[in-house]
């Protein structure tokens, strides 16, 4: 845990002095995602020690439900974009800046337009209403800061306001708003990222109750990921609106939903499918593989491992 918040402050060192607010808004339920998943194998441990084995799901739940919090107010704060190792990984593409023709046209832009006043007609093209009017009020600010200054050095700082652009102020939409703009397949990729959250949650609480041997959690966890994951696909099918054209998953995110699905392997080492499929599967496996000099070493140790990390739920929870 001190490694990560070690690391999260290297990382993190501003390297100028703008910031964004989704990056002083993300980073702290980031790091505190983080710091829950170094944290929850230890409080299993603790709690099947202290209140053993059936009364352990209580604490469980409560790190859970204290993951779900955090995840849903990421979620939110980063303008409900998908969550990329679930929320800690910072999602930081947008799908407007993909193409990189449209990168290369805004930056010739300014430069094509360097030396030309603002009465210039394209450096009217260049400069919307706003930016005119701040570039105005701030000229006419450091008017008389810039008399003392020589001539060679107010020459540099015009090149440099001319090719670094200002800081954009990202506001993040509202849900309503974000559900407008785009339409159906929004709100399918909301319902479904939601459901990714609650997950693990409705799963550990349906254990609490009905204990690990039964197949009602089981079944309901898989439900709950088939119905998500299939959510969050058909918000890439065929678009019919013009609204819904603009909804397109970034690589990374593209990434993350088969990073999901690979965690659907973790249902195999889960009771009760473990105890009555898999275990069984390993054992006769390790008698098979026994007699054969170093791999039936290995074997050996490998499936002892399997069936330690299994009695953990938080090994095998994929959250």
């Amino acid at each position: 845990m001190v490694t990560t918040v070690n690391e999260h402050i290297i990382e993190t060192t501003p390297t100028s002095v703008h910031t964004s607010s989704a990056e002083t808004s993300f980073l702290p339920l980031s790091l505190c995602l983080t710091l829950l998943r170094d944290l929850e194998t230890l409080i299993e441990v603790v709690a099947e020690q202290l209140y053993g084995e059936d009364k352990k799901w209580n604490l469980i739940a409560l790190t859970e439900a204290a993951k779900v919090c955090v995840r849903l107010a990421a979620f939110r704060t980063t303008g409900y974009k998908m969550l990329l190792q679930g929320g800690e990984t910072e999602n930081l593409e947008h799908s407007d800046d993909l193409s990189p023709q449209g990168n290369m046209g805004h930056l010739r832009e300014p430069i094509q337009n360097q030396g030309l006043g603002v009465n210039h007609p394209q450096g009217l093209n260049s400069w919307n209403l706003e930016g005119r009017a701040m570039s105005a009020l701030s000229s006419f600010g450091q008017n008389a800061r810039m008399v003392s200054e020589p001539t060679w050095l107010r020459r540099v700082q015009q090149q440099q306001a001319i090719l670094e652009p200002p800081a954009k102020i990202i506001r993040n939409p509202s849900l309503s708003t974000f559900l407008s703009e785009k339409g159906i397949r929004g709100g399918l990729f909301v319902t479904g990222e939601t459901m990714f959250v609650l997950r693990p949650l409705i799963y550990v609480l349906l254990v609490r109750k009905y204990g690990t041997q039964s197949w009602f959690p089981w079944f309901i966890s898989v439900a709950v990921d088939l119905i998500g994951n299939s959510m969050l696909s058909a918000t890439t099918m065929s678009q019919d609106s013009r609204k819904d054209q603009h909804f397109q998953f970034s690589k990374s995110e593209k990434d993350e939903l088969k990073r999901r699905k690979l965690l659907w392997v973790l249902y195999l080492m889960r009771d009760p499918f473990f105890s009555k499929y898999t275990r069984r599967r390993l054992e006769s496996t390790q008698k098979t593989v026994e007699p054969v000099p170093v791999v039936g070493f290995f074997a050996e140790k490998l499936i002892e491992l399997l069936i330690g990390a299994q009695t953990r739920y938080t090994y095998m929870s994929g959250s």
